[in-house]
Formats: structure tokens, sequence, C-alpha cells
């Protein structure tokens, strides 16, 4: 069975590992980390590559460990990013890493969305505890 999640998160850290400016695109090692309200409610550290060009930023991707409860289950697990932006126009998407859930979510698969409006992020994740 298929379950809906929704809630917000915050990002509480932002710092810049490694940068490496070329002609054309930057692209920046960056590790992060999350507190998260709502379905899912724990925090998460992150690592991305994030692509930016003279337009802007252009692309994303990375990997997060989630520490928390889904759901009301408790336990770990990852999630990989792959994100981008073009003509204003911008995608962000999670997938679950298959077999990285522990404890209670164990099993756990799935893939989610992440939305940014007026500066705040949100989430919809779609997913099944095996």
């Amino acid at each position: 069975m298929t379950r809906h999640a929704t809630g917000t998160f915050e990002i509480t850290d932002w710092t810049e590992m490694a940068t490496d400016k070329r002609e054309g695109a930057t692209i920046t090692r960056v590790r992060l980390t999350k507190a998260f309200k709502g379905d899912l409610e724990g925090s998460s550290t992150t690592e991305i590559l994030t692509v930016a060009t003279d337009a802007g930023p252009a692309a994303y991707t990375g990997i997060e460990h989630v520490e928390g409860a889904l759901g009301g289950r408790s336990g770990t697990f990852v999630l990989q990013h792959s994100a981008g932006s073009e003509n204003g126009e911008q995608w962000m998407r999670w997938l679950i890493v298959p077999t990285s859930g522990t404890g209670e979510l164990t099993g756990l698969r799935g893939e989610g969305r992440i939305i940014v409006e007026d500066g705040r992020h949100s989430f919809v994740l779609d997913y099944e505890l095996g």
C-alpha cells in the first residue's frame, strides 16, 4: 500500500566544502543539515554537488541520510537527490535508496519531490514499507 507524506523542512546549516570554477560552470561541494516537520519528524545530513552557470543555479545531485520518524515509525533511510532548473522552471526529486531503511523503516521504498515557494521548503513523499 502506497502512503503519502507531506511536511516542511528547514536548512539548519550550509557549509561549502570545495569549489571548482571553470569556463561555463562552477561546481561546489556542500554539506548541509536539515530539520523536518510534518509526516516526517527528524533531521538529516546531506552532501550535494551543485552546478551554477552564468544563468544561475543549474543542477544538483546528492545523498541525504535521514534519521527520525516517518508516519510514526522510527529509523533511518537514505535519499538520492536529482534536481535542475532551466528558464525559471525547477525540479527537485528524491528517490529512497532501496535497502537503506533501518529500524521500523526497514524495507522502505519510494520517491518524492521538494517544493520551494517564497523561500520555504516543503516536500511530498510517496512510499511503501515492505
